[in-house]
Formats: structure tokens, C-alpha cells, sequence
């Protein structure tokens, strides 16, 4: 495990969870809109860029539609899963650029901040499933 990777699943573990999944979702259909515009401006300039950026937009979109959550289409992906692809998918950002081939662009600097971005809303998302089902359902969330 990488020094980056270890402050990433520390700030993680030590947020208060404030993020509800409504919020949460949300918060994804923003970061997936985000990468596919980003895309969209670097597709010109930094093919590399763009395509990784298009990529990871797809995989939050799609990751977004399937989860089992108030702003979810397809309910596949449990909740808790999502949480955990989600904090992998925050590690993974910061080799993005070095996979692709743009480190050191301004873009690559938009994934290293992604990474600690999406470890912020990680740590601070409540990502237990059943909360996430009575809070669509209208209910409360039980106590923790």
C-alpha cells in the first residue's frame, strides 16, 4: 500500500458520517457529469486526458444507476458495495494520469484532487444499505 493510499483510508475511517444516501447520489451524478465534461474540454488538447476522464465519468454513471439507493434506476449494486468501490475508486485516481500517460498536465492534477475529493465524501457517507433502503422508503434512519 502506497503512503497516498494509506492517508486516503485514513481520512476516510476518521469523518463523521454526514452524508446521507440521497445525498450521496446526488453527489455522483455531479462527479459523473464532471468527467464527462471534462472530456468533452480535453478532447482536443489531451486525448489521453480525455479519455481517461470519459472513463471515469462512465464508471460513476453507471456505478450510480445500479446502486441500491433513493437516486438509483436499477438497483443492483448494494449500498455498502458502492462505498467500497467508491474508496478504491479514490486510490485508483491518483495512478489515473501514469496509466494514461498525462502526468505532470493540469489535468492529472484534477485527478489527484479527485482522489482526496471522493476519500472526503467516502469517509463522510453513511453506506450501511439499510438506512439507504428506509430512507427512500420515507422512514428513518435506525440508530447507530
Amino acid at each position: 500500500m502506497s503512503v497516498a493510499t494509506a492517508v486516503l483510508n485514513r481520512l476516510e475511517d476518521r469523518l463523521p458520517k454526514v452524508i446521507d444516501a440521497r445525498t450521496h447520489g446526488i453527489i455522483d451524478y455531479c462527479h459523473a457529469s464532471f468527467f464527462l465534461g471534462m472530456a468533452l474540454v480535453c478532447r482536443k488538447k489531451n486525448g489521453r486526458a480525455a479519455l481517461a476522464s470519459l472513463i471515469t465519468g462512465g464508471f460513476i454513471l453507471a456505478e450510480a444507476l445500479m446502486t441500491d439507493y433513493p437516486l438509483g434506476v436499477f438497483k443492483i449494486l448494494p449500498f455498502a458495495r458502492h462505498g467500497e468501490m467508491d474508496g478504491a475508486f479514490a486510490a485508483s485516481s491518483l495512478v489515473v494520469p501514469r496509466v494514461f500517460g498525462f502526468e505532470g498536465t493540469g489535468a492529472s492534477v484534477v485527478f489527484k484532487v479527485n482522489a482526496i475529493t471522493e476519500a472526503s465524501v467516502v469517509g463522510m457517507t453513511n453506506f450501511n444499505s439499510e438506512d439507504a433502503r428506509a430512507e427512500e422508503a420515507g422512514l428513518p434512519a435506525r440508530a447507530a
